[in-house]
């Protein structure tokens, strides 16, 4: 997931310095790409377990898009593309059981054994967004106060749970090596979310909220994700 983040930081801002000296290009080039950064929540988790979520549990997406403008209004558009979605959520002193065979997922508190020093729930989802888009300024796009709503349709690509660092109840170590845990079973491989984005240029502000549920049915509390951050994107 850091090299994914160090990677999208790059090409995104590599993308807006190029994308700033000329409209023409912003014109090509905005229709192709929207990079995301966000911070990831859930909803409706129980509380032992909202508890234990901890520090900043990032996501990042990126988005392939085609733009389509109304002919009739040409502040309006149609967005329609295809990207990948990642997003963590930390655990303070709390273990996910995501390879278990029980019937529902065990959150494993580790407060009086031994416990990672960080360690988190990470998934990945291939989606197709689309937005219907407005630009005050269709003319000069990069200059021009913007917004969207859209919707999302998702499929799970990969589960997974990654602990760095075993520490005992005393905070010392006892293992420095990485334990990583994959499995969808108990995942609900469908995610449909609702989206909004308002900014000025290139830069704007957005949120994204999961409609349907994380976990299959009875496997856990009816938990919904969601995100809130920067877009970066021409349209």
């Amino acid at each position: 997931m850091k090299k994914t983040l160090i990677f999208l930081f790059a090409a995104t801002f590599s993308f807006a310095a190029f994308a700033q000296k000329t409209n023409s290009v912003v014109d090509k080039a905005a229709d192709h790409f929207m990079f995301q950064l966000a911070n990831n929540f859930w909803s409706g988790a129980d509380a032992e377990v909202a508890d234990r979520i901890k520090g900043f549990s990032r996501s990042a997406n990126v988005y392939a898009m085609y733009n389509k403008k109304f002919k009739t209004n040409p502040k309006f558009s149609i967005g329609l593309g295809l990207g990948v979605s990642t997003s963590n959520i930390y655990f303070n002193k709390m273990k996910v059981n995501i390879t278990g065979s029980s019937r529902t997922l065990a959150f494993v508190r580790t407060d009086t054994g031994s416990s990672f020093k960080k360690y988190k729930l990470a998934t990945t989802f291939l989606e197709i967004p689309l937005e219907l888009r407005f630009t005050a300024n269709p003319n000069n796009a990069n200059k021009s106060i913007k917004g969207a709503l859209g919707v999302k349709v998702g499929t799970l690509i990969n589960a997974h749970t990654k602990g760095k660092t075993l520490k005992n109840a005393a905070g010392t170590t006892i293992g420095s090596y990485t334990e990583k845990e994959a499995s969808k079973s108990y995942f609900n491989t469908t995610r449909i979310s609702l989206t909004g984005r308002v900014g000025y240029g290139m830069y704007s502000l957005f949120g994204s909220y999961a409609i349907t549920n994380l976990f299959k049915d009875g496997v856990a509390p009816d938990t919904k994700t969601f995100q809130i951050g920067i877009a970066i994107s021409g349209l």
